[in-house]
């Protein structure tokens, strides 16, 4: 296993704030994390997608402290993510889907045990992220709908002015209007504040609106990390007129998703430049159409390969 003294001691790295070297973490036979290599920068808004079993929770149970690994190691803003201390944690905000609360305790209460906690409690910034939510100080968290409890939690993860802000699934189950209040709430106060983000997020209009760089994991492995229209530019669209049943699937190169609609071949493929237009003509086609794909469709065709790509070094 890597010990401290080498760890992070890259070039670099104290620029990371999220840095895993050959992280795994096994069930049985099962891996849940299989060799990760990740370096996240320090600022900007990081998305993190993949499908379900992908590895995410399973990453930000052990950066967060709450569970070990069987292999490899994670330094999360720089501290080794098994030795954090509680000034350590008090960097760190994690919202989670179920925005888990006490539903017996007030709105009030659970703000001035949360004011008490964090050193750096910034007032001004809860005030205005819960001003889109109307809550009344003295309503129990019970008493709050799923988007309500959503905005709290936020609210009270911003507040403490975290360096790191870990966002997993925040929005789902909210319907549009407070998912919009949330994502409006979290990019004012991002541009103010300048910190670092994971969105974790399985709605690519979601992402698209909030994200800087787009990280895709699969099967514990990291696939693709970029900015996401730079992830777009590896996945196009070509629609062929070409006879009778075309190119046998497995020697079209990049193939992602092949279908045949009145009478034209559409393909998506990946990582195929112009010549791919050469491919189609050599397999006969009379006319050839190449278009931009959108994030959603890139990402969700991608997922669905297995194995679509080697895991990026």
């Amino acid at each position: 296993m890597e010990t401290s003294d080498t760890f992070g001691a890259m070039d670099g790295a104290h620029d990371l704030a999220i840095e895993t070297v050959r992280l795994s973490k096994r069930y049985g036979d099962k891996f849940a994390l299989d060799g990760l290599d990740l370096r996240i920068q320090r600022g900007q808004i990081h998305a993190m997608v993949g499908a379900n079993g992908a590895g995410k929770s399973t990453l930000f149970r052990i950066l967060l402290g709450f569970l070990s690994p069987s292999d490899g190691q994670a330094r999360i803003l720089g501290r080794d993510s098994q030795r954090l201390t509680p000034g350590d944690r008090a960097r760190i905000g994690f919202v989670n889907e179920e925005h888990t609360l006490p539903g017996w305790m007030r709105v009030d209460e659970i703000t001035a045990m949360q004011r008490r906690q964090y050193p750096q409690w910034r007032q001004p910034i809860f005030d205005e992220v819960i001003g889109h939510y109307r809550l009344l100080p003295t309503q129990k968290i019970a008493q709050l709908s799923r988007g309500e409890r959503a905005g709290f939690n936020l609210a009270l993860s911003l507040a403490q002015c975290p360096e790191l802000l870990i966002l997993d699934e925040p929005t789902l189950g909210l319907d549009v209007v407070a998912k919009r209040a949330f994502l409006e709430s979290l990019l004012h106060t991002n541009v103010m504040e300048d910190r670092t983000v994971i969105y974790c997020s399985h709605q690519m209009e979601e992402i698209e609106r909030v994200a800087d760089n787009l990280i895709l994991l699969e099967d514990g492995r990291l696939r693709h990390m970029s900015a996401p229209e730079g992830f777009c530019e590896r996945v196009t669209y070509w629609i062929a007129d070409i006879p009778f049943k075309g190119p046998p699937h497995e020697t079209i190169p990049g193939l992602m998703e092949a279908r045949r609609l009145d009478g034209l071949h559409h393909y998506l493929v990946l990582d195929q430049d112009e010549t791919f237009a050469d491919f189609l003509r050599a397999a006969g086609a009379r006319s050839i159409d190449a278009m931009p794909v959108s994030l959603d469709r890139a990402v969700n065709a991608f997922l669905s390969m297995r194995h679509a790509a080697p895991p990026v070094h």
